[in-house]
């Protein structure tokens, strides 16, 4: 089997269940935003140093191709899809918050602006949750023109987004945090 298959040549991309549109499609763009967001997390995975955080980004990129899926799915081929693939739910939206409380149990969050870059793995998560925030835009735009079937990845990119933070504080969470200071003008 070779990797390349040159049906790509021309500029476009076969999508999930069959169709074909060009690569700089907004599908395209929201769901290769999520597949950034993966990579991010894979590295973040490597960069941990917590086995709680690693199992959890294991999860997360599971679902993230969930999303993945979903976004690369025409809306007449989604019923198919959704037959044999799972697809983002509430519940998985409830047990990410669950997840957000938890690991807020162990984190105290200052009032101010935090600054990334205590540890690799924090810095990982909080770089994963900004590629993550350019996925959600992309899938705004999506939603605007009516082509999000599942609004359920809004609110659950928004809380994963969340989560993410959560997580880098968690990873820290014995280290001295670091607040964004020299904004105000001094009197």
């Amino acid at each position: 089997m070779k990797i390349y298959t040159k049906t790509g040549d021309d500029g476009t991309t076969g999508l999930f269940f069959g169709g074909r549109v060009y690569k700089n499609d907004i599908r395209c763009e929201a769901y290769g935003e999520i597949d950034k967001t993966v990579a991010s997390l894979g590295l973040a995975r490597s960069l941990s140093n917590n086995n709680v955080i690693k199992e959890l980004l294991i999860e997360l990129q599971n679902q993230l191709f969930t999303v993945g899926a979903e976004l690369a799915t025409l809306e007449e081929n989604y019923e198919v899809m959704s037959k044999s693939y799972k697809t983002i739910s509430l519940d998985m939206i409830s047990d990410m918050e669950n997840n957000i409380d938890n690991l807020m149990k162990s984190v105290t969050l200052p009032p101010n602006f935090i600054l990334p870059g205590a540890s690799p793995g924090s810095s990982a998560l909080d770089l994963a949750r900004t590629t993550l925030r350019s996925a959600e835009r992309r899938i705004v735009d999506l939603d605007k023109e009516e082509l999000l079937v599942n609004r359920n990845i809004l609110v659950y990119v928004n809380r994963l987004s969340d989560l993410l933070f959560i997580m880098a504080r968690f990873e820290d969470r014995h280290l001295p945090v670091e607040i964004i200071t020299g904004q105000k003008k001094d009197d």
